[in-house]
This record gives structure tokens, sequence and C-alpha cells, in this order.
């Protein structure tokens, strides 16, 4: 009934977060966005923002993929469904409640090719000591990348994680390529000597990073 009633009027419930402060889940048009008071987590414009950049990478290449920052799982949803991708993912959130929205709202589980853990990417990525064939970099509070993810000592660790032949995609949310931190990320890449494409204003809004070996 919500589902039908949402093509009338949206309808959202809050959910309080210690991380992302209020999270909306709203039904609209038929669908179950998760959002922040300013940004889309899932399942609405994000969902194409990152199929935008996952349609320029060759995943059947890919056997194996990290997530960091899992959101609703809308990232999961877009492997599965519209890239029919069934390899391993393992995706890791800080947030205890956005993991527990993603389980009872959009029926997210854990399963043979599908780990969820919950801890913070940034002490992840530096304990990591498995490779992984694409690397998904998709955090941020609200509208914002953290700082500590725009880090040179953070992609020290990404590159360290990525397999020799792997790819990593970077939602650089809404920062500008111009913005000095995200400009010595983009160097620090090619000082790896990888190829680095950046898509401006990706569904009009994100900067989107793709970095694979040359």
């Amino acid at each position: 009934m919500i589902k039908y009633l949402s093509y009338l009027y949206p309808m959202t419930r809050k959910v309080t977060s210690k991380y992302s402060d209020t999270l909306e889940i709203t039904w609209h048009n038929g669908k179950k966005h998760l959002n922040t008071k300013n940004a889309n987590y899932s399942y609405g414009s994000l969902q194409a923002i990152l199929k935008f950049g996952l349609e320029k990478i060759e995943l059947k290449n890919m056997n194996s993929i990290l997530l960091l920052g899992l959101g609703g799982g809308s990232v999961i949803e877009t492997l599965r469904q519209d890239f029919n991708y069934q390899k391993q993912i393992t995706a890791i959130d800080i947030d205890p409640v956005i993991i527990d929205i993603a389980k009872t709202e959009y029926q997210l589980e854990s399963n043979s090719n599908t780990t969820i853990i919950c801890e913070d990417a940034l002490k992840f990525i530096k304990d990591n000591t498995s490779k992984f064939d694409l690397i998904i970099i998709d955090l941020f509070i609200d509208i914002k990348v953290p700082q500590q993810f725009l880090e040179l000592s953070f992609w020290e660790d990404v590159v360290k994680s990525k397999s020799t032949n792997g790819v990593i995609l970077f939602n650089a949310s809404l920062e500008d390529k111009k913005s000095n931190k995200l400009k010595s990320v983009i160097e620090f890449l090619k000082t790896k000597v990888y190829k680095v494409d950046v898509y401006n204003k990706v569904n009009d809004t994100n900067t989107v990073i793709i970095s694979q070996s040359l």
C-alpha cells in the first residue's frame, strides 16, 4: 500500500545515527530512497552516479570488489542486477544504523559472495592484507567527503590493497576537482603510473574518478 501511495505523495521515516545525524527513508514514486538532510545515500541519484562509473569498467575482469561505504546497499544491487556480477563483494561501513537499514529496509544480507563488515574504513584499509580487483570508495557524510579520506596516507593504503591490474572508482561527492586535497589525490595516483579519468558533474552533481594501471 505504501508503495502505491508514494506515487501521490512522498512518505518519510526518520532514523537517528551517531555518524550521519538524521537519516530519512522515503518512499517516492514507488521507490524507497535513503537520504540525509542534503544528499541521497542510496537508491536515487547516488545509484545513477556510481552506475555511470561502473559502466566504464570491465567488470568481467574483476574477481573481487571492495566497497568502502555501504549506504543502503544500492551499489551492490546495481552490481548484482544491472551488471549480473556474481563474484565476491566485501562492503565496509562504520555505521551500524546504516547496516541495519540496508538489511531491514533493502533486504541486503551477508552470504557466500557478499561480506558486510561494520568497521571504520580508515582502519580496515590500513590493516588490510588482501588484494581487490576493484575498490569502490563511496565515503561521505551528507555532501562532504571526510577529510581523512582525502589524505595521501589513506590513498597509500588503498593502492596497497589494489591488485596489480585492479581499478579504483572514487565517488568524490561534491568536491571540486580543483580543490587542493582532491588535486593532490589525483596527482598521487598519477605518480603510481595510473591512468586517471576525472568526470565532473556526473548526474549534474558529483565528481567521479576512475584510476587504473596504464
